[in-house]
């Protein structure tokens, strides 16, 4: 799949997970990643400050959910799963079952995986909210100590026993 960010804008910053990458411009953000490494922006595109204001304040524990404009890129199977996770309120898990009855089809189970893993909006769209049946971390495509660490800094009080 290739992507064209024709006049997409770019920033990286740091949070206490990595370097995270903003990508987007006036139709909404396309993509929020992090990794281990890269150089952090010395300025913030204009179109991006919200997200980054939002994504600080996430970070500081003063914000619980996000308003601004969303854009990803995605198959419609991956579109509808992501707009479910969407609705995994903030401090809470779901199962990868539960979301595949929710999305109205349980053999679909390895599908809405796969979708989950290919979510371009890191936290936003909070795809480490869904964990294993048994309650297991299971895969996380930046890594299971970062969802440790997001599910712990969303509900430090309970997460914290299961792991």
């Amino acid at each position: 799949m290739q992507f064209n960010f024709g006049t997409m804008e770019t920033v990286y910053i740091k949070t206490p997970l990595g370097i995270t990458t903003i990508i987007g411009d006036e139709n909404g953000i396309a993509v929020i990643s992090v990794s281990n490494e890269g150089e952090i922006s010395k300025e913030i595109p204009e179109i991006l400050q919200n997200a980054v204001s939002q994504l600080t304040d996430y970070f500081e524990g003063k914000r619980t959910s996000f308003d601004f404009k969303l854009n990803p890129k995605g198959t419609d199977f991956q579109q509808k799963v992501w707009k479910e996770l969407l609705e995994i309120p903030y401090g809470k898990t779901l199962s990868y079952m539960d979301l595949s009855k929710k999305l109205g089809d349980i053999k679909a189970i390895r599908a809405v995986a796969s979708a989950n893993g290919k979510n371009p909006l890191w936290i936003v769209v909070p795809c480490h909210r869904v964990i294993g049946t048994d309650g297991s971390l299971t895969g996380y495509a930046g890594g299971l100590w970062r969802k440790k660490w997001l599910l712990e800094h969303e509900n430090p009080t309970t997460q914290q026993s299961l792991f």
